[in-house]
Formats: structure tokens, sequence, C-alpha cells
């Protein structure tokens, strides 16, 4: 069984600024994408919605050991990572197929697999 993180970007200022009954559509289909994962044989393991990236801490090292924390996210971008799954499947045709319900709301969404560490 391979591991497959599914991650989802998205604008958090227009995330913000969105009504709760459309946010509650959007739950709907996450509540449709993880019923399907049941359905088909993946297993989620792990997962959540993010904070805003603004409550991210950010931590850089330099090449003399020196850290560094600031606040906010990561990169200067309009999309930030919003959310993941982690899912177990033996078929990641179908997962990216069963992707495809979140993908009518979400955009953009990335399927990796996940690097297991020795004694995994």
């Amino acid at each position: 069984m391979t591991e497959y993180v599914v991650l989802l970007p998205g604008d958090e200022a227009a995330w913000e600024h969105t009504s709760q009954a459309d946010k509650e559509a959007m739950y709907a289909i996450h509540r449709q994408f993880a019923q399907a994962l049941e359905e088909r044989g993946h297993k989620v393991t792990g997962g959540s919605e993010l904070t805003h990236s603004r409550e991210a801490k950010v931590l850089r090292t330099d090449a003399g050991g020196n850290h560094t924390v600031t606040d906010g996210p990561y990169a200067e971008t309009v999309e930030q990572l919003t959310g993941f799954y982690i899912v177990e499947s033996e078929d990641l045709d179908d997962l990216v197929d069963v992707c495809k319900i979140l993908g009518r709301a979400e955009g953009a969404i990335e399927i990796r697999a996940a690097v297991r560490g020795p004694g995994s």
C-alpha cells in the first residue's frame, strides 16, 4: 500500500470572504470525496484544513547554522496550501479519478507519493 498526500492549494483571501452557505457547499463536496474514497477502497489516514498562512511561523537556517523565525507564509503567492489529505491506496489512477470530485470545487490539486524513511 502506498501513501499519498493530496495537497489543496487555494486563495485564502477569497475563502475568508466566502459566504457560510458557499463554505457549507464546499464541505459537502469534501464529504462526498471522503465517501467515494472509502467506497473505492482508499483509506484516509490523516489530513486537515489549515489555518491562514498569516498565522504560520517560518524558520530559516543559514549556512552558518543561524536561525531566523518570521511570521507569515513561506512564499508570497496568491495561493497557499490550505489543506491536505493523507490517503493509502493501491491504485493511483483511481485515486486521481476520485480527486476529480474535489477538482470541481478546489481547482488545482496535487497528489504526491510520500517517501517512507528507514524503518517505516
